[in-house]
């Protein structure tokens, strides 16, 4: 029999188990570095396997090492864990139980096909080395992977290459989609305060307005990368929070704006963060008022080494055919922190197709969730690589 149909129809009978582990975590999702339940129920399962457990990398990470044989090439599989601040709007039996708090990016499903795939490889062991089962908290936005990194992640855990992946609504059920090179943008969240004098709406003339004034940076915002950016390298700034005033007859004192900024390669990054504080200045003082800018270089651009996207694009293969994985789908400005990983390990990110019917709403939106019928692709994917990498 073909070892990658051998492995999807074994690991299709995993797929109750993985489902009530992921419906589990989505019930009871958790916050950056707060995912202690979550980290409970990855360690109990990993310790049930045989596997060795390490935990408390990276504040609330875990990482399981599986041996078997006496090679000393290593590879490690990530799965993030954490849930997004947000409202769910499901209605179904597991739907989150705490309030504000939901798996709207789908992490519960990628934690539970790492588990699936650390399951079967415990028991068939079909690789000669050590696979690491990361388990990586905080993805969204709080700098879980540099924290696990800190802790010494690659330095505790001597692994040659690392991987990742993570569901996409809209591409069928069954494909895979990578690119070699630069993938998900980096991101670069601001925050500025415009510092103007308040007073009496019907006297401007004794207020320096700091409404009028944010409304020409965010006017002028918009010109950094029409008119300072290659337009050959792909950037963004959006202004997304303006917050100011209480009363309809009182000019405040001072405006907060917030916001993000996306880029694809170092040298606008560079321009853009300079670009945005000499904006704000200058129209500062036009006016007459001060400000303080807080700019945050969050996550640096995510770029698949060349020969590890060729390893991944070949486990994909193996198991759905070559014509459903998309070897060059085009970047993303979305953001992900598993760059950080990337940057002291050679690997590559992979994208598993969500569907695009019952719960294919995108990712970060209030009805979406993780469809249970890529659970078990999913797994075999981090099988038949691991497999590959340690025949």
């Amino acid at each position: 029999m073909n070892r990658s149909k051998s492995i999807l129809d074994e690991v299709n009978a995993l797929q109750a188990l993985m489902q009530e582990w992921r419906r589990d975590i989505h019930q009871h999702p958790e916050l950056a570095f707060n995912e202690n339940r979550t980290a409970e129920l990855v360690t109990q399962n990993l310790e049930s396997f045989g596997i060795e457990v390490f935990t408390g990398i990276g504040k609330t990470g875990v990482v399981g090492k599986l041996t078997h044989g006496n090679s000393d090439r290593a590879v490690g599989l990530r799965a993030d864990m954490d849930a997004l601040p947000m409202q769910e709007n499901n209605n179904f039996s597991y739907r989150s139980i705490n309030e504000g708090v939901f798996h709207g990016c789908g992490h519960d499903g990628h934690t539970a096909m790492l588990l699936g795939a650390a399951k079967y490889l415990s028991s068939t062991k079909e690789f000669d080395g050590t696979v690491y089962f990361i388990f990586q908290p905080a993805e969204e936005g709080a700098g879980g992977a540099p924290e696990m990194i800190k802790d010494g992640l690659f330095n505790k855990f001597s692994m040659t290459s690392v991987y990742g992946m993570h569901n996409m609504p809209g591409v069928p059920v069954g494909q895979f989609g990578i690119r070699a090179g630069q993938m998900f943008a980096a991101f670069a969240p601001f925050d500025i305060e415009i510092i103007g004098i308040g007073g009496h709406g019907a006297m401007p003339q004794n207020c320096v307005d700091p409404i009028v004034i944010s409304s020409s940076v965010i006017q002028a915002l918009q010109t950094v990368v029409s008119r300072n950016i290659d337009p050959f390298k792909p950037s963004v700034i959006s202004v997304t929070k303006v917050h100011a005033g209480d009363a309809y007859n009182v000019i405040p004192d001072k405006v907060k704006l917030s916001g993000g900024v996306r880029y694809f390669d170092q040298e606008s990054g560079v321009i853009i963060k300079r670009r945005i504080k000499e904006v704000v200045q200058g129209i500062c003082k036009t006016f007459g008022a001060s400000f303080t800018l807080n700019y945050d270089e969050l996550y640096p651009v995510l770029s698949n080494h060349e020969k590890e996207t060729d390893i991944a694009v070949t486990a994909a293969s193996d198991l759905v055919g070559v014509e459903k994985v998309n070897a060059e789908i085009p970047p993303t400005a979305g953001s992900e922190d598993f760059a950080f990983m990337l940057q002291e390990k050679p690997g590559a990110y992979i994208l598993i197709g969500n569907g695009d019917g019952e719960g294919g709403c995108m990712i970060h939106h209030s009805s979406y969730d993780f469809n249970d019928r890529i659970l078990p692709l999913g797994a075999s994917y981090w099988i038949q690589l691991a497999e590959n990498i340690l025949a």
